[in-house]
């Protein structure tokens, strides 16, 4: 309810539907402010919010209430593929009606909604009496939390993007900017992770602590410095806090897609997929994206790995490397890149077809290098290309430290960049398309709208293998990354030996990422031979778990030490449960009480006593057994290591 201690000065608590979160929305002289606490507990002290707009007076101060409306909702949404077919869609919403009380007078809505696990809000700026178009200089949202807080971060405005080892901080060292989602743990214990969903239309959110030493948002700025251009209406991207007992318990946490709206059209075509490529060899040395003696995306090598699909099983291929623009230097030469163009030794067309003839789904392959202008140009006839020969899936890759376009530099995750990523969606979804980004804009939910964007990476995925991973970095993924949604990890390096990458895993490991690491397209990345003749039985893993869950249950785990989750199939009454440890080895107990009633056949998948990431990685014991509810299995994870289960129902 209302407390009304003056004109100037109004307070307003507006609870969660279980009553345990409660943020506490202030107007006092003329500015808007926001509290949150969870439990009783003050988890986000009063924080400040506005703009500042070019060539105006920051919209910020000399505020009144107009209006407040207020509502209650409760829905269950079905999501067509992902961690969990159903999610509660269920808040009490507080929209707050503002004006200035003098001149511009303008006018903004601050829409608040209050779930039991998450609080969201965002700014609706309606049109202007004196304009319809406003450039934003500066977004002024504060998250003024305890400075003692831990926070685990991965650097913004860096070159390689997202593409960094998670740390851990204290908030006070976050003075510049990190990337969302944030998770941090106050000295309290509650968890929480700051992030956005619905992102359109404007720069990607970072963080860093202000003069102040406030954590507040730094929107990523495009090239003239100005955070956005928007035309009026507008309505900013939803900012969201994530609340949690534990670090397991936040990574439940779905209501980044309840935030983003249904699909506006036909999307039953989207089936996801499990796919093997021409790409893992080219790490390994030997072959090359580039035409040569050894390049590897050739006509007769294409067809090679469609048969190897045939015979294992898999139903899709990713190619790279097949087009014209890989000649020497091709970070540097990405304005070269032809994208309806095949090498002299690649026949695009034979081998669309031999692929359809054998049911195999070709992933095609587009590497713009972050020149968006070359390939804009080129975006209708290359999707249309694809569609003409039955490439349904596309890989697209953005891999320069910049975007660049009629010579200007711009960020990844600038509002040009979210631009021009989600007109490569859109245009995908005319032409029935699914999309795997790599050097993504990350992840915020839209997949729930545009469920033909299956996959992004948006982290450091294998190919940072043979040195710049270590064991724990697949630890932080589910309770940082991960909560922006699914990764393309290109897991299922089973050559874990290879003296040009060699792999910070144990084989158990490698499949259990499978399960771990969700993603709508599913690589398996290492050569075929190395399924079918070294390790066919460890293989099966990977054929039988499936990349569309019906439930999502984390059993156990701890940020950056180990993560250990169960999935039910959505096709089946089948389980399957994945975890993987640090570089410390662990025994894990887990209870098998999730479990429907009957008898279920458990294939165990499971470091040896003696494996080891670095001096025994090929340590496997594999073992079935028949298991039930009210039992337990105890698992031992190997230092780098891992295991994989699958419960089939009898």
């Amino acid at each position: 309810m209302f407390k009304w201690f003056s004109h100037s000065e109004i307070e307003r608590d507006i609870f969660s539907p279980d009553s345990l979160v409660r943020c506490h929305f202030t107007l006092k002289s003329g500015r808007i402010s926001y509290a949150i606490y969870k439990n009783d507990k003050l988890i986000i002290k009063p924080s400040k919010l506005g703009f500042k707009i070019c060539g105006e007076a920051p919209l910020q101060d000399n505020l009144k209430l107009v209006r407040t409306q207020v509502k209650k909702h409760a829905e269950i949404i079905e999501l067509q593929w992902g961690e969990d077919r159903y999610i509660n869609n269920n808040y009490t919403e507080a929209a707050f009606y503002l004006a200035e009380n003098k001149d511009p007078k303008r006018i903004m809505t601050l829409r608040f909604r209050i779930f039991d696990n998450s609080v969201a809000f965002r700014y609706e700026i309606p049109p202007q009496p004196k304009f319809q178009r406003i450039t934003i200089k500066d977004e002024l949202t504060e998250f003024n939390i305890d400075l003692n807080t831990t926070a685990w971060k991965i650097p913004a405005y860096q070159p390689d993007r997202y593409e960094y080892n998670y740390e851990r901080a204290a908030v006070y060292d976050l003075k510049h900017s990190v990337h969302t989602p944030l998770t941090l743990r106050t000295q309290s214990g509650c968890y929480l992770a700051i992030h956005e969903a619905a992102l359109y239309n404007y720069g990607s959110m970072t963080i860093k602590l202000n003069d102040q030493q406030i954590l507040k948002t730094d929107i990523t700025p495009l090239s003239d410095g100005s955070k956005a251009h928007v035309d009026l209406p507008f309505s900013t991207p939803w900012r969201l806090i994530m609340l949690a007992d534990s670090a397991i318990e936040l990574t439940t946490n779905r209501t980044m897609y309840a935030l983003n709206d249904p699909p506006a059209q036909d999307f039953s075509w989207v089936k996801t997929l499990k796919f093997i490529g021409i790409w893992w060899a080219m790490y390994v040395g030997e072959w090359t994206w580039a035409p040569g003696e050894r390049h590897g995306a050739t006509t007769a090598h294409a067809k090679e790995y469609i048969d190897a699909a045939v015979r294992l099983g898999i139903a899709g291929l990713l190619i790279e490397g097949w087009n014209e623009g890989w000649e020497g230097d091709w970070l540097e030469n990405g304005i070269n890149n032809k994208f309806t163009v095949s090498t002299s030794d690649f026949d695009l067309e034979e081998v669309a077809s031999y692929a359809r003839h054998k049911g195999i789904e070709l992933v095609g392959h587009h590497e713009t290098v972050g020149f968006i202008d070359n390939y804009e140009k080129q975006l209708e006839s290359a999707y249309n290309y694809y569609a003409a020969n039955g490439v349904h899936y596309i890989k697209t890759g953005y891999a320069g430290s910049m975007m660049m376009i009629n010579g200007r530099r711009e960020f990844h995750h600038s509002q040009l960049g979210v631009n021009h990523y989600q007109k490569t969606v859109e245009l995908a979804a005319k032409k029935h398309i699914c999309l795997d980004i790599h050097e993504p804009i990350k992840g915020t939910g839209i997949e729930r709208t545009w469920p033909n964007l299956l996959s992004r990476e948006g982290a450091r995925g294998q190919e940072y293998e043979g040195g710049a991973l270590s064991p724990s970095h697949a630890c932080f993924l589910p309770y940082t990354r991960l909560l922006a949604g699914g990764m393309d990890y290109t897991s299922g390096i089973l050559d874990l030996a290879n003296s040009v990458k060699r792999m910070a895993t144990t084989l158990a490991r490698q499949i259990a990422y499978f399960v771990t690491i969700y993603s709508g397209m599913a690589m398996a990345a290492d050569r075929p031979f190395i399924y079918e003749d070294r390790f066919p039985e460890v293989f099966k893993f990977i054929l039988d778990v499936p990349t569309n869950f019906e439930k999502t249950l984390p059993l156990a785990g701890e940020i950056g030490r180990y993560y250990v989750v169960a999935r039910k199939d959505r096709d089946s009454l089948d389980w399957y449960i994945g975890g993987v440890t640090n570089e410390e080895g662990r025994r894990i107990h887990i209870s098998l009480d999730f479990l429907d009633s009957g008898v279920y056949q458990a294939e165990i998948y499971a470091d040896s006593d003696d494996a080891h990431y670095r001096e025994n990685p090929f340590g496997i014991n594999i073992q079935q057994k028949h298991v039930g509810r009210g039992e337990a299995l105890d698992l031992y994870m190997a230092p780098g290591g891992g295991f994989a289960i699958r419960l089939k129902k009898l």
